[in-house]
């Protein structure tokens, strides 16, 4: 077994699970939106529901650029702002879906 890697499966994977956790937010958005609908809207409902609506809209910018990133030849690290962004929407998601679910 050789211990050199492919330097292109590392950036494909990082990719490909950008896109998935992306994809995940959305699924959450669409749950929460489901619920209001089904249930009836209150006002702590609304609120969870715009602040995943946010987040899940600063992860997928957050998630767009790293990708574009990630096409380059040698990818650059990811700069420490943008790994607390994406940290914080992991952080709303979970307060939006704590708000939710106790509202």
């Amino acid at each position: 077994m050789s211990d050199a890697r492919d330097p292109a499966a590392q950036p494909e994977r990082t990719r490909f699970a950008w896109r998935r956790t992306t994809l995940a937010f959305a699924v959450v958005v669409v749950l929460e939106i489901r619920r209001l609908v089904a249930e009836g809207g209150s006002a702590g409902g609304y609120a969870g529901l715009s602040l995943a609506l946010c987040t899940w809209l600063a992860f997928l910018a957050t998630g767009q650029r790293r990708i574009a990133q990630l096409a380059a030849t040698a990818p650059a690290a990811m700069a420490p702002g943008r790994v607390l962004v994406a940290g914080a929407c992991v952080v709303a998601s979970a307060t939006s879906a704590a708000v939710l679910l106790f509202v």
